[in-house]
């Protein structure tokens, strides 16, 4: 070690060498030449232990702890007496899931069978006048009502005769859907319930929003009468339903004057408020996409419809069993008032101009192929056929006048020719000429 200090400039036996040196080894090794990295210590021990710090650190802590223990047992207390509450116990409340967990999993038996079901929804419906007679329509026509699940909601199918409701919606509105489908079947007797693509473009507009708003009237007011007759669950969907602007409508004029119902003011005004709503544009879409897709091929077969079937359709459709057609009075006005006739949706606008222009195209394109032509004008010369006719060849004919009463003639062979008989007579014979005859 002396050799190597005395390599180091100012470091010798002459030299006063530093009280202290500090090194490194690395695994009780110095892998350097010289493990000297300073005279000063690099960790210095200048903290004061103290016994009572410790026990005020120790204490702070423990009070911390019994702070958030006391918070806890007051949250598990909290929901304890909110499992608890209706006297339900947290273990009867724990029993009552694995029970339900059972019934998702495990199929259980129905307390009421489908037909004891259909006999409570037949027997809260008859409590109304109006809908015991859709009823007896419908029975009369040998319509059953059943469940099925093929069905999202309910849909009535006249071919079969039969109205069909999904038995996993609510009871309530089990009610309402039947209302519905029950309507749409008196429709369908009365002669209103025709497909709306069997119309002009325009009127087949209207006569989608004309039925569909008179399916909402007639569950509004089947509801109506339901809570009259004890029954309010049914209103009570509706007023928290989206048809609550409707019921609205017909619950205002029905409480201004219970006559409404009757004479068919308060159904017109709750079939007024389905137009001004944005059900409108929601409907013409559905329509409009029909329209494009048209893969039933019946699209506009009913060329005079705007101006005699509209009219009695609409009038079909406000006709009740009991009560004033409420529509028939309103007929006109719904034909040309533009609250009830116009397409306000821009784009439903676009595509319905696109069909009734695509329908007069393929209308135009039809005759010219056939070869007629609506304004009677030669398509290829540009002409109209009076305006050919001095053009056309007409069939050469001969006029033969008589002068001074002709005798017959008589010719006779001689030798010389023949001689004529008669010579105070002559035949003059006209033959006319063709143009560009020589």
């Amino acid at each position: 070690m002396s050799d190597i200090f005395e390599k180091i400039p100012g470091i010798g036996s002459e030299a006063k060498r530093p009280p202290c040196r500090v090194a490194y080894t690395l695994n009780n090794t110095q892998p350097v030449s010289c493990t000297i990295i300073g005279d000063q210590p690099l960790f210095y021990m200048d903290f004061e232990y103290n016994a009572e710090d410790e026990s005020e650190f120790f204490s702070a802590d423990i009070s911390i702890l019994e702070s958030e223990l006391r918070t806890l047992e007051e949250e598990i207390a909290a929901y304890d007496k909110f499992s608890a509450k209706g006297g339900v116990s947290t273990e009867e409340r724990v029993a009552e899931f694995f029970s339900n967990l059972d019934s998702i999993i495990k199929p259980s038996k129905k307390e009421n069978s489908e037909e004891e079901l259909l006999s409570e929804i037949t027997a809260i419906l008859s409590q109304s006048r109006n809908i015991d007679a859709h009823l007896e329509a419908a029975k009369k026509h040998g319509v059953k009502i059943s469940f099925s699940t093929q069905v999202e909601k309910a849909f009535y199918d006249r071919r079969a005769g039969l109205i069909l409701i999904n038995p996993n919606t609510d009871k309530t509105d089990m009610l309402l859907l039947c209302i519905r489908e029950l309507r749409r079947h008196w429709q369908h007797r009365q002669g209103a319930l025709i497909h709306p693509l069997t119309f002009q473009p325009d009127n087949a507009v209207l006569v989608n929003r004309a039925q569909i708003a008179d399916l909402a009237v007639a569950m509004v007011r089947g509801a109506w009468e339901l809570q009259l007759s004890g029954h309010k669950e049914a209103w009570d969907r509706l007023e928290i339903s989206p048809m609550g602007d409707i019921a609205r409508a017909f619950a205002r004029e029905a409480y201004i004057d219970f006559r409404t119902i009757n004479n068919g003011e308060a159904c017109a005004a709750a079939f007024e408020a389905w137009f001004l709503s944005e059900r409108c544009r929601q409907q013409d879409k559905t329509l409009i996409q029909q329209m494009l897709a048209d893969y039933q091929g019946y699209v506009f077969d009913m060329e005079t419809a705007a101006q005699t079937i509209t009219p009695a359709l609409i009038s079909a459709l406000g006709s009740l069993p009991f009560g004033k057609n409420y529509l028939s009075a309103h007929t006109n006005t719904i034909m040309n008032d533009p609250i009830f006739t116009d397409v306000r949706d821009r784009s439903n606008a676009n595509f319905l101009w696109f069909i009734k222009f695509e329908r007069s195209f393929k209308e135009t394109e039809q005759e010219l192929q056939t070869g007629g032509d609506p304004t009677g004008r030669d398509f290829f010369h540009g002409s109209t056929p009076q305006q050919d006719q001095r053009h056309v060849p007409q069939r050469q004919s001969a006029e033969i006048i008589s002068l001074f009463g002709s005798q017959p003639r008589k010719a006779s062979a001689s030798g010389d020719g023949a001689k004529r008989v008669g010579q105070r007579s002559a035949d003059i014979v006209y033959l006319s000429r063709l143009p560009g005859d020589i």
